[in-house]
């Protein structure tokens, strides 16, 4: 019989196991549209599992050390839960026949896959976080094609798992140096190998971390994203473009702060040169964009970058801004794709063309996307820009001056192609004149985003400290 002690410590990955089979009870006994109810029930149910985060405290580690149940794992699957359950109220009301007809297939991924995540947020182990990974990636691969009538949506799924599987293989070949020289696969036993100067430790890390940028999409290891953002279903893309990825900086720090113990500051250089380059290609890559979902594809790319930036300060500040960053982008990033695919439900295009005029259609759908817009570019005194403001004063006060000025300048080149957006919005004569209706759900999510954006704009103190008092730990 499971001890107090292990039901506190699995309570929402137990909770969200009893919604998985619920989802699945439910998928057998209905059929046809009929099945659009299951949407409901995990919808439902992740908005209880996020409400029960709240409740969940520290408890002691689990399974000999492998699960732990601390501030970072909490902080990060509250944010797990939050993403989640804006992407699946957003597709509640998704026109596809796909989703009326497969609606139980559908969640029940998505479901799977955020049960990964929040083994993933405690695992201290790297078995248990390279099995945590592929729980959450293998069905990302399977919800990349879900829209199987859309040959591009088929290719963008084949290059997605190709891509995942590589770095996959390349991500447990550098985990297995660092097995042979630790002789253990705790994080604690690792950062003591790491301490006492094991080349081997050192060059599994660095195979690793080609592996974990795969699945933060890192430059250069970005090359399945534009693909499978512009042809999978637009609110899956919204979850995709932020939740993997917060669990991804969530292994990173694991495993590069926790496994890397008293050397977690020679992963500075690394990380500042991947944080550069990232920053740089994404935003130059956004720049000739037409396709409001690629450019937003690209705009990650260059977000991860400033995300990097954070992590290279190797400090608690540093990391607790990243997680600062992390729930910002959140709101700005997925309510942007919202907003995109409102228009694209009235219009029949993604294009940046379907937005002109929007805000003579519906303005206040045109005023959700420019606060989006302006969260995403960092302008005061909205969510993104306390998070961009945060990862440079962190690097700066390591002494990572130039880094910061790079990141400001490519600032200003992100403001020009989000500026060119809002100008089709507010400048640029509409070609039709009627409103752009909304579905009660997607409404519903994107007023969500438009409250994250707007309340961590004006009062982000009390989430700071809270990152702060989580990241502390890890140094």
């Amino acid at each position: 019989m499971p001890t107090p002690d292990f039901v506190r410590a699995f309570l929402l990955e137990l909770g969200l196991a009893a919604l998985l089979l619920l989802v699945f009870a439910a998928t057998l006994g209905l059929r046809g549209p009929d099945r659009r109810i299951v949407g409901w029930i995990a919808t439902g149910g992740v908005l209880v599992l996020g409400f029960t985060s709240f409740l969940v405290a520290p408890a002691p580690a689990a399974l000999g050390g492998m699960f732990v149940q601390d501030g970072l794992a909490i902080f990060a699957k509250r944010l797990f839960l939050g993403a989640t359950f804006i992407g699946l109220l957003a597709s509640l009301g998704a026109p596809e026949v796909a989703f009326a007809r497969r609606a139980g297939e559908y969640h029940l991924l998505v479901l799977s896959s955020l049960l990964g995540m929040l083994v993933l947020a405690s695992a201290r182990d790297v078995v248990l976080l390279f099995v945590a990974f592929e729980l959450m990636s293998i069905p990302l691969y399977v919800l990349a094609g879900f829209l199987k009538r859309r040959d591009e949506a088929v290719e963008a799924a084949l290059k997605f798992f190709l891509v995942g599987s590589v770095s996959s293989a390349v991500m447990a070949y550098g985990l297995s140096f660092v097995y042979g020289a630790a002789r253990s696969t705790d994080l604690a036993k690792v950062a003591q190998a790491a301490a006492s100067g094991q080349p081997l430790v050192t060059l599994g890390l660095v195979a690793a971390f080609a592996g974990f940028a795969f699945k933060i999409a890192a430059f250069p290891f970005h090359m399945w994203v534009p693909d499978t953002y512009e042809a999978a279903s637009t609110p899956f893309v919204a979850w995709l473009s932020v939740a993997p990825k917060a669990a991804g900086f969530v292994a990173l720090f694991r495993v590069y702060f926790e496994g890397a113990g008293e050397r977690a500051a020679a992963w500075i250089p690394i990380a500042a040169g991947l944080a550069t380059l990232t920053i740089v290609a994404g935003n130059l890559m956004a720049l000739p964009q037409q396709n409001t979902k690629r450019l937003l594809a690209y705009s990650g790319i260059a977000h991860i970058g400033y995300m990097l930036v954070g992590f290279a300060a190797a400090s608690a500040s540093g990391v607790a801004m990243v997680l600062f960053y992390l729930v910002a982008y959140v709101f700005g990033n997925m309510g942007a794709f919202l907003v995109v695919e409102a228009v694209a439900r009235s219009e029949g295009s993604e294009a940046t063309a379907a937005l002109r005029g929007l805000a003579q259609r519906s303005p206040l759908l045109a005023l959700a996307m420019l606060l989006f817009l302006l969260s995403l570019g960092g302008i005061p005194f909205v969510a993104g820009f306390w998070a961009k403001l945060y990862v440079f004063w962190a690097a700066a006060v390591v002494g990572l001056y130039w880094l910061v000025l790079l990141g400001a300048v490519l600032t200003v080149v992100a403001l020009f192609y989000y500026l060119l957006v809002a100008k089709r919005m507010y400048i640029e004569p509409p070609e039709r004149t009627g409103r752009v209706r909304l579905s009660p759900t997607l409404a519903a999510a994107v007023l969500l985003c438009v409250a994250g954006v707007i309340v961590l704009g004006v009062y982000p103190k009390p989430l700071v400290m809270a990152a702060l008092r989580v990241a502390t730990p890890l140094f």
